[in-house]
């Protein structure tokens, strides 16, 4: 079990939805952001799937979705930077195409370490948690080759290979960053922005009175925990680590 990669220059985070990202990775962004790191979020999917309300408007849903997702990633970090590939929510598939895109961006941010969902988690449901996985895993080998998607050279891209890959989600983690409450806090706050979602993912009513919002913001202090127990600190998120050079 290894504790804290040095810290990066720039973090690229590969989320499948809105929200996806500050649950799995908020806190160790928004340390790393904290110390000087450019900060960029990768949002494969739409979100036009996350609402319990069979008469919602699919269109004001997704404006919704992006304004909430830039302001969480401004209170991770003020200079965060947020990409969409604005798949259909539901519907990503690990396609050569959609490979090229996330190239694209890895080429684009240069990131020292990228971190995405893991794969490779047995008996997971959602198929673009799972598809957002593969994704990442095999953007980050067709962005270390200059051979891969050339066609981003015309527009004065070059290969680059991320120093770390971090996967979330994962079920054997080797790997833990250390965070501190402020972080915790970055996190939680950056988790409320996205308002839409309270009562699908967070369970905090429209009418609730705090005491939801504050049963989820110790939730989430609890579960900082026990991910630093796995690497024997007070607080930390839990990955599995990957050598892009391999």
């Amino acid at each position: 079990m290894r504790v804290d990669l040095p810290g990066p220059t720039s973090a690229l985070a590969v989320g499948a939805h809105p929200d996806d990202i500050e649950f799995e990775c908020g806190g160790t962004l928004a340390k790393w952001g904290a110390a000087g790191a450019a900060i960029h979020l990768l949002i494969c999917t739409d979100g036009s799937k996350g609402t319990w309300d069979v008469d919602a408007d699919t269109a004001v849903l997704i404006a919704r979705r992006q304004t909430e997702q830039r302001e969480a990633a401004r209170r991770i970090h003020p200079d965060a930077q947020v990409h969409f590939l604005g798949e259909v929510d539901g519907e990503l598939a690990n396609t050569v195409e959609l490979r090229g895109r996330v190239a694209r961006v890895i080429r684009e941010t240069a990131p020292s370490i990228v971190l995405g969902h893991d794969p490779w988690r047995r008996w997971r449901m959602h198929p673009d948690h799972r598809n957002a996985g593969f994704l990442t895993v095999d953007a980050v080998v067709a962005a270390r080759d200059p051979h891969y998607h050339r066609e981003h050279m015309a527009d004065g891209l070059t290969h680059h290979r991320p120093r770390a890959l971090l996967l979330f989600e994962c079920e054997e983690p080797d790997h833990v960053e250390r965070i501190e409450q402020r972080h915790v806090d970055a996190k939680v706050d950056a988790l409320l922005a996205h308002e839409s979602q309270f009562e699908t993912t967070m369970l905090i009513a429209d009418n609730d009175d705090g005491t939801q919002a504050a049963s989820f913001r110790e939730r989430t202090v609890r579960e900082a925990r026990n991910h630093g127990r796995i690497g024997g600190v007070g607080l930390g998120e839990a990955f599995r680590h990957m050598d892009p050079a391999s």
